[in-house]
């Protein structure tokens, strides 16, 4: 179906010519990166960097609440612990493994030859070391890291050491680099498309990270703006937050929220655009509802706005206030829900194969739905006033970013990786991975949802005797889940890495008649050359084809 039908030279690869093949060598490749498939590729080792070293955090955390006492942090130490972790695994570690996931796939989708503005590309992934190097610092200095949870909320963040001072100028760095990005995907998208893709005809992770890049945009100067109000508090006397001069916390509560919800849509539509990638990839169809799944992506992020306060039932909000955010919350379930009813009608009736990348993406429809159901519950605010700061919200946002936003990178990793790398990961690892990781995950997090019903409040190092059962059973499973990403490491991703494996086919995932995987990525050999696109491709009516191109017989 995605066969090249009239390509001269087609073994060349689009742009694959040796002899101009400008590829720098040794560290200067990596520090003066500008090529988007390099910064990509930068962006997710220091992702993964990140999600080790939250996971590690997380693995502290578990050890402690293992049993009721105090075994092996104080109770200051674990809510450094808890912050840290949240800020490093949202900010360090999900974000920016989805800005690799755009820097390297957005151009191969779309027929582009790089990124808009290459150089600005190269200034946002080296913003985040150092922010990163502030943040994870922030531990060694008087006082400790910050530990006033990971929505950083006033007064507590009044009262903290030199480290919140660091944690906001990560904050503020990692926000610049969260800007730039989009403004690059932004002008990448819209300014760069092969001629004959139209935005209507663009592949949905094109379009998730489209409308992500504009929430983007529109919400990191509200935290900025957040964290800069808290600073001034601080050091300049102001006290916008401070209630004993006249400040009001619950203020800072509105600002970061109105952040902070679309935020959260941030870390998952560009994992939805990759699940609308793979699913109709392995059931051998058309993805079911192509422009209802635009129009509930962009309904979701236009709604993500207005839903900010059900973060806040319990801060004495009016019952009008109340209804209207309970109501707009449930609205969002909506779009959401065609999402999940459009994956599942292209999975209907098709010609579906399991390798591991469909088995994370059937794995990331079945959790993320329910943790979807969990948020609907969170959402009422009768239930939501005895819930709130409870282990069911734990269990609820770890369902929908653990095997949300991870299960949808793991899903994306597997699929594309032959692309990237032009060797085949081990299917038998792969789907080792993928059970032991959903096993594990469901061991670790679902238990919460009863402790959190039973009362359990979170961000306590200690608890009554009658939570014990259930935080025994979720600090082991927590531990089998963090082995089996290590397990992914080793096994599976560095193998790969190093070229160690069966060589990948131009398109891995198509049958011997040509069903499967559809898309320009799927164009240019494997692994893709260093440039590629570099003279526009003409594409068929589809757009997933291409009909000639010239830079192929350069």
């Amino acid at each position: 179906m995605s066969a090249v039908l009239d390509n001269p030279g087609q073994a060349a690869g689009h742009g694959d010519h040796a002899h101009d093949d400008h590829r720098p060598h040794g560290w200067r490749r990596w520090v003066y990166a500008t090529n988007h498939k390099d910064i990509g590729t930068l962006y997710l080792l220091f992702a993964f960097t990140m999600l080790m070293i939250g996971g590690v955090l997380a693995l502290i955390i578990r050890a402690e609440l293992f049993k009721p006492g105090l075994q092996l942090v104080n109770p200051e130490l674990f809510n450094q612990l808890t912050t840290m972790h949240g800020l490093i695994m949202v900010f360090g570690a999900i974000m920016p493994a989805f800005v690799g996931f755009a820097n390297w796939m957005i151009p191969l989708q779309i027929g582009a030859p790089d990124m808009a503005f290459a150089r600005m590309n190269n200034f946002s992934f080296w913003l985040v070391i150092p922010a990163a190097v502030m943040l994870a610092g922030s531990f060694f200095v008087p006082g400790g890291a910050p530990a006033a949870g990971w929505t950083l909320y006033a007064p507590l963040t009044l009262q903290m050491g030199p480290s919140m001072d660091m944690g906001i100028f990560a904050l503020h760095l990692l926000g610049a680099s969260s800007i730039m990005g989009s403004i690059n995907i932004i002008v990448t998208v819209l300014n760069m498309r092969a001629p004959g893709m139209t935005l209507m005809k663009m592949p949905m992770f094109a379009w998730t990270w489209l409308i992500t890049a504009y929430l983007l945009i529109a919400v990191m100067p509200v935290l900025a703006g957040a964290i800069t109000m808290t600073l001034t508090d601080r050091h300049l006397g102001t006290s916008f937050f401070n209630p004993a001069a006249g400040g009001d916390p619950v203020m800072f509560q509105h600002i970061f929220w109105f952040f902070g919800h679309p935020e959260v849509y941030v870390m998952i539509l560009p994992a939805f655009g990759i699940i609308s990638q793979v699913v109709p990839a392995f059931a051998r169809k058309r993805l079911f509802g192509y422009a209802s799944m635009v129009y509930a992506t962009s309904s979701i992020a236009i709604l993500s706005f207005i839903v900010w306060a059900h973060h806040m039932f319990t801060t004495g909000m009016p019952v009008t206030g109340q209804l209207f955010f309970m109501y707009a919350t449930m609205l969002i379930a909506v779009p959401t829900a065609v999402k999940i009813f459009n994956w599942i009608a292209t999975m209907w009736r098709g010609s579906m194969t399991f390798e591991t990348p469909m088995l994370f993406a059937v794995g990331f429809i079945f959790v993320f739905t329910m943790g979807g159901f969990t948020g609907l519950i969170l959402a009422m605010a009768p239930i939501d006033l005895l819930l709130q700061d409870t282990y069911y919200v734990v269990a609820h946002f770890h369902y929908v970013l653990v095997a949300g936003s991870l299960y949808g990178l793991f899903a994306g990793f597997y699929y594309w990786s032959p692309k990237w790398t032009g060797v085949m990961y081990n299917e038998t690892r792969g789907k080792i991975h993928f059970w032991w990781s959903l096993i594990s995950f469901n061991v670790t997090f679902f238990p919460m949802h009863f402790l959190g019903l039973a009362g359990m409040p979170r961000r306590y190092a200690d608890y009554a005797m009658q939570f014990a059962d259930f935080n025994a059973v979720a600090s082991v499973g927590a531990f089998f889940f963090g082995i089996a990403q290590v397990y992914f490491f080793f096994f599976v991703a560095l193998p790969v890495m190093r070229g160690k494996g069966a060589k990948a086919a131009q398109r891995p995932w198509n049958d011997p008649d040509g069903m499967g995987a559809e898309g320009l990525e799927w164009e240019v050999p494997s692994p893709a050359p260093f440039h590629t696109f570099e003279t526009p491709p003409k594409l068929d009516a589809t757009a997933t084809r291409v009909l000639d191109n010239p830079a192929a017989a350069h």
